[in-house]
């Protein structure tokens, strides 16, 4: 069966400087290459949306980086060749510090209805220490000119796991960011990933496995207690604020990625743009990788993406979607954690348990 295309994500890979952790595709002191990125962008888009006429799009998301670095018009210029539906969710990330309340209200103005803000924690020296260069009250200030400029659709990112971070550090970071009045928080553990300052130069007292699980744990309960929806292992929203456009890649459905590094999901293929800005730049419809997916990793995909869903997976529908009955096939597997209490029922949706949830990637495992 033929999955929805729906979703638009576009990659901005500019950033100021580099953070200790991140290991996404970005570039530092490039911003002399932000206007003819932006033309490479638009032969991009408008090549592959041509043969879409007609067709309108229900999400749209800029990605980085920092795409808060790029000027307004340019957006401007990229939206007005996207063909988005009256009530498509239109989100940019942007950084703290990087953002005034008259840019965001451009940023509103021109079509932006839902802002994600990469907030991370409220302690200043932490801040220091991941190489963010924003402040706490920067990130209070973001929040607040995002709201005055007209965002009512507002999600802010938190990381738990840091360096030197205790229990109480992170319930303290979770009541001030609900303090803000968000709609919508992204809870990330720290992931120490090859390719990063933190993978060269381990920092100091991180906290264990046992912290770690903790603080997830602790997260959800304070969250869920102050009126956030756990809908995805990682994000919590506000009842009628989950994120449109990551449903669609938790639901498995295709989607459309520009810009270097992005990735696209279409006709049963993934695809990976040039990871090198400027060759991306001199040719950015070469795709550095394609591959048809096999019907076995279709599935495997889709059971893996959707148990990363609170609501799980039903066993009826991914059988009328993917001709595979579940329990023929993957019964053992269904049953060991069923009697581990790390997978349960609720109706008939096959789910993690929250216990399962801490070993979710050791459970995605046995399923491929």
């Amino acid at each position: 069966m033929a999955r929805p295309l729906n979703s638009i994500y576009i990659h901005i890979p500019f950033c100021q400087s580099k953070c200790h952790y991140c290991n996404f595709t970005s570039f530092t002191g490039k911003k002399s290459c932000i206007e003819d990125y932006f033309k490479a962008l638009n032969i991009d888009t408008s090549c592959y949306l041509k043969n879409t006429l007609g067709k309108k799009f229900k999400t749209l998301y800029i990605g980085g980086g920092t795409p808060s670095l790029v000027e307004s018009f340019l957006y401007e210029n990229l939206l007005s060749g996207i063909n988005l539906s009256d009530n498509a969710e239109v989100t940019i990330e942007a950084n703290p510090g990087t953002v005034s309340a008259q840019y965001l209200k451009t940023l509103r103005k021109i079509g932006f209805n839902r802002i994600s803000l990469g907030v991370q924690c409220f302690d200043n020296g932490t801040l220091k220490l991941l190489n963010r260069l924003h402040s706490a009250q920067e990130a209070i200030e973001a929040v607040d000119y995002a709201k005055k400029s007209g965002f009512d659709n507002i999600s802010i990112d938190l990381i738990y796991g840091l360096p030197g971070q205790k229990l109480f550090d992170w319930e303290k970071t979770l009541y001030q960011a609900i303090d803000l009045d968000v709609n919508h928080i992204s809870a990330y553990g720290l992931k120490i990933e090859e390719n990063t300052e933190f993978f060269n130069n381990l920092p100091d007292e991180l906290p264990d496995e046992d912290l770690n699980a903790q603080m997830y744990l602790r997260g959800v309960e304070i969250l869920e207690q102050n009126g956030f929806e756990h809908y995805e292992i990682s994000n919590f929203a506000k009842p009628g604020f989950s994120s449109a456009h990551n449903l669609a890649y938790w639901n498995n459905d295709e989607y459309l990625g520009f810009g270097v590094a992005a990735h696209g999901y279409v006709n049963g293929e993934r695809y990976c743009n040039k990871t090198v800005l400027e060759s991306y730049m001199e040719n950015p419809l070469e795709k550095k990788t394609q591959r048809k997916l096999t019907a076995d990793e279709v599935l495997e995909e889709a059971i893996f993406l959707g148990l990363r869903l609170r609501n799980g997976i039903d066993p009826d529908e991914m059988e009328k979607k993917y001709s595979v009955n579940l329990f023929d096939r993957y019964k053992h597997i269904i049953e060991k954690y069923k009697n581990l209490g790390l997978m349960d029922f609720r109706g008939s949706r096959l789910q993690l348990t929250i216990q399962g949830v801490l070993l979710s990637n050791d459970i995605f495992a046995d399923f491929l």
